[in-house]
């Protein structure tokens, strides 16, 4: 310490000149002392020489691997056009944040890795869609609707153009609902699904039967339960009883068979892949999939490879923010429904929807109702310009005074429900329109108050006393009087829009539920 002084001191004084020191060995000096203060810094130590190059390196590795997946999985991607002619009312919905539809395909195609599943005749073309469900996610992203929709359901096909080939092919009616995209593409499915449901699909997911065997592979199996061991030659879908773990091709035969289950229709193949679908949500959830991005990159190169969209889906960043929504979900908010059919009038081999039912179904999927709770509060998802307001709207005065007493009202009962009609009637009697009659016609989704010339008042005082919003009123040269045709919209009670009436059934399961499906009997292994 003392010689440590003792510089120092030397060096004051050589500094206020007491020491004959020259400018030469001055200059010397400091820079001797400012050369020993910055040896430190610049002599880094090995080991952090270490440490910054392994995370240059990682970080350089980490963002050309960030790179080659995304490059990868974004030229997986197949897309197409969402319609067919059909167009959009609505505006692009918010990906993150805004109520979404979509509509979930399965083809049949048999092209490429499918080939072994079908003849040559059927490797080309677009194909029909062996599953068809409806995907509807609410606002708040706290709950999902799966409808499925049975192949044999015969539907109302609009005119559709084949984007590709400029091609339009007219209007079809009586039409299977899987033949919708054979000929003019996906976009046409969309446009049917849009026509039958009253509502507009967003986007559109098809994958192949490729794509069922790879991913169950890769999230090791999907449990399944079934009553009875069973064998479908059809399929080549053999089970023993009680749950089994099913990937690769036992979980492609448990989807695509059509003889297993229940009485070997297509409503027992649709619970039997509503069970599925319900089993690797709760996997994926349970195992925390959603949340390991190794996990999640394996699943997601599986998907893409097999996946068509839309263009709107078509990009990598687009599909995550709507993986990102789903994590969350409390799986007993994931109903599965199936639309409600019932025989067809003119196949019993056939299906056609069941009214009011269907009607229902479609009426509270438009609302954006908790399918799950239908007396809860709806999302703020649900559009004005998707279902008309319910609340009572107020009408203008009558010009001139009239006596309701003297006034031709009809109501025609378009609900489907019995004796519907005669309910209303007598509101309107109640209501001093003592001259109201009725009679039955044909199952409408919507209410609507025809008017003829000079009832417009008598029209709108009539709407006001059921609660029929004013937007619903129509002149008709074919009325005369006032004709309130009732819809399946307004199933129950004398004012329009105070519940939501839907059958108590209507949810098949949730993904919370561990079914087991029932086996055919003719297809039991003894």
């Amino acid at each position: 310490m003392g010689r440590g002084r003792d510089k120092q001191d030397n060096g004051a004084d050589s500094a206020a000149g007491a020491g004959p020191v020259s400018r030469h060995s001055d200059a010397s000096a400091a820079g001797a002392g400012t050369a020993r203060h910055l040896g430190p810094i610049r002599r880094m130590p090995i080991w952090l020489k270490a440490v910054t190059a392994v995370l240059a390196v990682v970080l350089v590795g980490g963002l050309a691997f960030a790179g080659f997946w995304f490059f990868r999985l974004q030229n997986n991607i197949s897309k197409a056009p969402l319609n067919a002619g059909g167009g959009s009312t609505e505006g692009q919905v918010d990906d993150a944040k805004g109520r979404m539809q979509i509509l979930i395909l399965g083809s049949d195609t048999r092209d490429g890795k499918n080939a072994d599943y079908g003849t040559a005749d059927q490797s080309t073309g677009y194909g029909n869609s062996d599953v068809m469900m409806l995907m509807d996610i609410s606002e708040d992203n706290k709950r999902v609707s799966v409808i499925s929709f049975p192949r044999d359901l015969l539907v109302d096909i609009p005119e559709c153009t084949d984007e590709d080939t400029k091609q339009t092919y007219p209007a079809r009616s009586g039409v299977m609902i899987n033949e919708a995209m054979a000929e003019a593409g996906i976009g046409c499915a969309v446009d049917t699904v849009n026509k039958l449901t009253g509502m507009e699909v967003d986007h559109f997911m098809m994958a192949d039967f490729n794509a069922v065997k790879e991913l169950s592979n890769a999230v090791g199996g999907v449990d399944v339960c079934i009553s009875d061991a069973v064998y479908d030659p059809d399929s080549r879908l053999r089970l023993p009883a009680g749950t089994s773990s099913v990937e690769g091709e036992q979980a492609l035969a448990f989807l695509r068979t059509r003889h297993a289950f229940a009485d070997g229709g297509d409503l027992g193949r649709i619970k039997a892949q509503q069970g599925f679908l319900s089993s690797l949500t709760r996997k994926i959830k349970d195992e925390g999939t959603l949340t390991d991005p190794v996990r999640m990159l394996k699943i997601a190169d599986v998907v893409t490879q097999n996946l068509t969209v839309d263009q709107g889906l078509g990009s990598v960043p687009t599909l995550l923010t709507i993986g990102n929504r789903l994590k969350d979900i409390d799986v007993g908010k994931v109903a599965f429904v199936a639309v409600p059919t019932g025989p067809a009038a003119s196949d019993p081999n056939r299906l056609e929807v069941a009214e009011p039912a269907a009607s229902q179904l479609f009426s509270a999927l438009r609302k954006d109702v908790d399918l799950t709770d239908p007396t809860a509060p709806t999302s703020p998802s649900a559009s004005p310009s998707a279902e008309p307001s319910t609340a009572p709207t107020e009408t203008a005065p009558a010009v001139a005074p009239y006596d309701k007493a003297l006034q031709p009202v009809a109501v025609a009962n378009g609900t489907g429900v019995t004796g519907r009609a005669q309910e209303i009637v007598q509101a309107l009697v109640a209501g001093g329109f003592t001259q109201s009659t009725f009679f039955d016609a044909a199952v409408t989704g919507q209410t609507v108050v025809y008017y003829g010339a000079d009832f417009a008042d008598v029209a709108a005082d009539t709407a006001a006393l059921l609660g029929i919003p004013a937007t619903q009123l129509v002149p008709s040269a074919n009325v005369y009087g006032v004709q309130v045709a009732l819809g399946s919209d307004f199933p129950s009670g004398v004012t329009y829009g105070a519940g939501t009436a839907l059958p108590d059934d209507i949810v098949s399961q949730t993904a919370g539920d561990a079914v087991c499906q029932q086996a055919n009997p003719e297809l039991i292994v003894r």
